[in-house]
């Protein structure tokens, strides 16, 4: 409900925040990368939409792109093309999430074997 003389806020349609894309421009930006601001004193362009204006703000600290949807309430889809273009804009970094460990190198662990037994 709006207070009288106040214009009521209208939804924005996705295509128009996206400008008219559904995908994003690179293909490494998932639900659990991780956005950081890449140069926090960079101004947007004038031509920044809200919807990129509040993620680089948010994104002052680091910040998942499922959290910054839920943040802005807004698909996690359509995040991902904005956060996509400020990424390549370089306003924000992106940083995937922790690779999976590498096992062990088996020919360190068979030398560390033969030498404790060495040791007997």
């Amino acid at each position: 409900m709006t207070a009288p003389g106040e214009q009521p806020e209208r939804p924005v349609r996705s295509y128009v925040i996206t400008r008219g894309r559904a995908r994003p421009s690179r293909n490494t930006i998932n639900v659990d990368t991780l956005l950081v601001a890449a140069d926090p004193g960079r101004p947007l362009p004038v031509t920044a939409s809200r919807e990129e204006t509040a993620l680089v703000r948010m994104c002052a600290r680091l910040l998942s792109l499922a959290e910054a949807a839920a943040h802005l309430a807004l698909p996690v889809s359509l995040v991902k093309v904005v956060a996509s273009d400020l990424v390549d804009s370089g306003h924000l970094a992106a940083r995937s999430g922790i690779p999976e460990a590498t096992g062990p190198d088996t020919q360190l662990l068979q030398e560390v074997l033969d030498g404790l037994r060495r040791l007997r």
